[in-house]
């Protein structure tokens, strides 16, 4: 596999770095992103030094490690255990699997299973070859922004320090409520009462390697549940849900959680690798950005785990933010671009509030109507697939798709469908990431995949050129039109020459003359006619958030 280019030299190297609050994995994201996209950068995290402990989040989608492998850490996939399947339980019966999706034909897996404290190892060598040191011992004590730039106040051993930033993403987790405060930003929402006692144990149990399998009601954890996770090394994840006054010292002592392990894994000899209990909340702060201020990750927004939409949407959210920093720094777009990042964001962190939160109130029922609800549906699911959309066992991370985002420009004749059922993809439109698959581009050797290119700019993919036009005529003309349109890098393409599978052009069943508009980030801004100079310009002016001004249809010269 080819290395990806190291980090670009900032543009101008004398300028404020964009500060990065948080040295967890969203910040470490963050940071990367930034240092590929030419954009100097500073991170700072409050502790003394990075503490590998636990799993914590384990389960990565695709996209994510789509992001990561662009960096440089395709480690995390060669070493994170793939999995595919997911197993649904009630009471000893299984009621269902669900394979996940791949409308196109990426070479990464679906998900893949890796501890949190690895990923961040991995990430952390990735940082000291981009030359980025992170300021450990730094607590962020107060953020004040004025038309320029961002002030940071930190505490540290050897006494205050204040820094000095054009931006900031904010990463500093569910605690970081200094820099929300000082944003005057809200953040409400719901606590759980049923804890989660969570264990690593390495044991071999055979099969369940491959697959994440998740119980209702089994008979060693009755009236409540239990989610198993294969993790790489024989290493297995399980949560189990228990009582509000649960106490893990007294359950150790008592010999009860060993029962507990016993009761899933029987004989097999098996080590506790690390444990610990969670109460779960649901938060969503009501703004993501304030001026020069981004919030991303669990500073942002706190769901339950179950379908690992926290990390996951963390990464989402600071791919997103990093390119439109970039863009915003280079002038090729305005400020206001990064208020696009708390429309497509806040919207996505919503939607994942609203799937976890329906998950949480079907594990955990509120009154004995819930109860009634959920026990019908278990029971009718053992004999009705009908009923199988009904058990909410958690649905398994995805893109967000900005179908309504400012940036997107509708097509009547590709509206988007809703979210789709659990285990499908959308169909694409715009506002829907697009499907990767393999490259062979001759003037990109260096290249194996899609999404990689895609991220140098804007991306116009052609369709077959209409009856009586030259193609390449059009694909020039076209590429014109953007150019002109921008001064962010621009790329045109025929599809025929990126898709050597047919995998994409299956997907997108493009019309003659068709153009597909793909942002820096994937996803598609808009599907336009490109023998239309306008709908062609506008497209672009749009995808980069800036003010269209509307002018009857006209047909591109070159082609006349």
């Amino acid at each position: 596999m080819p290395h990806p280019p190291a980090p670009r030299p900032p543009a101008d190297p004398t300028t404020d770095p964009v500060l990065v609050l948080g040295a967890g994995p969203v910040g470490q994201t963050a940071a990367l992103l930034l240092a590929r996209r030419g954009v100097p950068v500073r991170i700072v995290d409050a502790r003394p030094g990075r503490d590998a402990v636990g799993s914590k989040a384990i389960c990565q989608q695709r996209d994510v490690l789509d992001v990561w492998e662009w960096l440089g850490g395709g480690t995390i996939v060669e070493e994170g255990l793939t999995w595919d399947t997911a197993r649904t339980f009630y009471q000893g019966h299984e009621l269902f699997s669900v394979r996940l999706p791949d409308p196109g034909a990426s070479s990464l897996p679906s998900f893949v299973n890796i501890s949190q404290s690895r990923t961040e190892e991995v990430l952390d060598g990735l940082l000291a070859d981009a030359g980025i040191v992170i300021g450990w011992d730094h607590e962020v004590t107060g953020l004040d922004q004025d038309e320029h730039g961002v002030t940071v106040e930190c505490a540290t051993p050897h006494g205050p320090v204040r820094l000095r930033g054009s931006h900031a993403i904010s990463c500093l987790g569910a605690h970081g409520g200094v820099v929300r405060r000082a944003l005057g930003v809200d953040f409400t929402g719901t606590s759980f009462d049923d804890r989660f006692l969570i264990c690593d144990i390495r044991a071999d149990l055979g099969d369940w390697e491959r697959e994440r399998r998740f119980y209702f009601d089994p008979e060693w954890n009755p009236g409540r549940q239990v989610l198993i996770h294969p993790c790489p090394e024989s290493v297995f994840r399980i949560d189990w849900q228990v009582p509000a006054d649960f106490d893990l010292e007294t359950e150790e002592s008592s010999g009860r959680l060993d029962a507990r392990i016993r009761r899933i894994v029987g004989d097999t000899p098996y080590e506790i690798v690390w444990h610990s209990v969670y109460r779960f909340h649901t938060r969503v702060a009501d703004r993501m950005r304030r001026g020069r201020v981004l919030l991303a990750g669990d500073n942002a927004h706190l769901v339950a785990p179950f379908g690992a939409r926290g990390l996951n949407s963390g990464v989402q959210d600071v791919e997103n933010a990093a390119w439109k920093i970039a863009y915003v720094r280079q002038g090729w777009s305005d400020e206001e671009l990064l208020e696009s990042y708390h429309t497509e964001r806040h919207a996505a962190a919503l939607e994942n509030a609203d799937i976890t939160s329906a998950t949480m109130r079907f594990l955990v029922p509120h009154d004995e109507d819930d109860h009634r609800v959920r026990l019908e549906v278990l029971e009718r699911a053992l004999t009705d697939p009908d009923a199988h959309p009904e058990v909410d066992s958690g649905r398994l991370a995805e893109p967000f798709w900005y179908c309504d985002s400012t940036l997107t420009t509708p097509c009547p004749e590709r509206p988007f469908g809703g979210r789709p059922p659990r285990g499908r993809a959308p169909t694409p439109c715009p506002g829907v990431i697009l499907p990767d698959v393999p490259l062979a581009l001759a003037e990109r050797p260096d290249l194996i995949r899609l999404r990689p290119l895609l991220r140098e700019g804007l991306t116009l993919l052609l369709g077959a050129a209409p009856e009586g036009t030259d193609a390449e005529a059009l694909r020039a003309a076209v590429h014109t039109i953007a150019a002109r349109a921008t001064p962010a890098p621009v790329a045109t393409h025929h599809l025929a020459d990126v898709d050597p599978t047919g995998a994409l052009c299956q997907a997108l069943a493009p019309e003659p003359g068709q153009v597909w508009l793909i942002r820096p980030d994937a996803h598609v801004a808009a599907v336009v006619d490109g023998t239309d100079t306008d709908a062609v310009r506008a497209a672009v002016h749009t995808a980069l958030g800036q003010v269209v001004t509307e002018t009857a249809p006209t047909r591109s010269t070159a082609l006349t």
